[in-house]
């Protein structure tokens, strides 16, 4: 989009001469309104990331503590669109969801979905009623990995992060956990796309 220029023929300096660019989920939330950034040129726009509350973009108060970020790749006139780039839940949450005399089981994955090309790290945590010991966080562990893998090699991007997103997947390894150990709740407290957690591990090196 070119740039508004005051009369006379000279450009208008700082914020005049940029223009504000709507930001749209992906497809498969509904390409819905997310928000709205602001460039004086479209090429600079694709690229950079948006991040906004999960529970506002589903409509779930009970995803108002995740933040879920879309990574803009084209723009059409005054509109950019998205992609998925990852989620986490606050750290202020995760917490809360501690115990005293329980044990919490963690484990970062990475897998690739169905038909896609991307892959996404997936960082999973069990949250038991009462101690569990070694071999118990050892099951729970294996039995969330595989819950997890199995999805992915059965569902394209979009349904895997779909389900990810909405605690679909959650509820299924809930259920396939709790005949090993009692859990109180199970979570995948963050995504992240593979090249976007290499990019940031790149820029710590530098």
């Amino acid at each position: 989009m070119a740039r508004k220029k005051q009369s006379g023929g000279r450009k208008v300096e700082g914020w005049k001469a940029k223009n504000w660019y709507k930001v749209h989920a992906p497809e498969f939330l509904g390409k819905q309104f997310i928000g709205e950034i602001i460039s004086s040129n479209p090429e600079n726009v694709p690229g950079r990331v948006l991040t906004v509350s999960l529970g506002e973009l589903i409509q779930d108060y009970s995803k108002q503590n995740v933040r879920a970020s879309f990574k803009i790749m084209n723009v059409a006139g005054d509109a950019a669109y998205t992609q998925f780039n990852g989620h986490e839940m606050t750290k202020e949450f995760v917490r809360a969801m501690v115990k005293k005399r329980a044990s919490r089981v963690d484990s970062t994955i990475t897998v690739t979905p169905l038909g896609s090309t991307r892959e996404l790290q997936v960082t999973i945590t069990a949250f038991t009623i009462n101690h569990a010991r070694l071999s118990q966080v050892q099951e729970l562990r294996a039995k969330m990995v595989k819950v997890v893998e199995d999805t992915a090699k059965e569902s394209d991007f979009e349904s895997f992060v779909s389900a990810m997103l909405k605690g679909e997947l959650s509820k299924k390894m809930f259920a396939e956990c709790k005949p090993i150990f009692p859990v109180r709740r199970i979570e995948i407290i963050k995504s992240e796309s593979v090249s976007s957690a290499a990019d940031r591990a790149a820029a710590l090196i530098r």
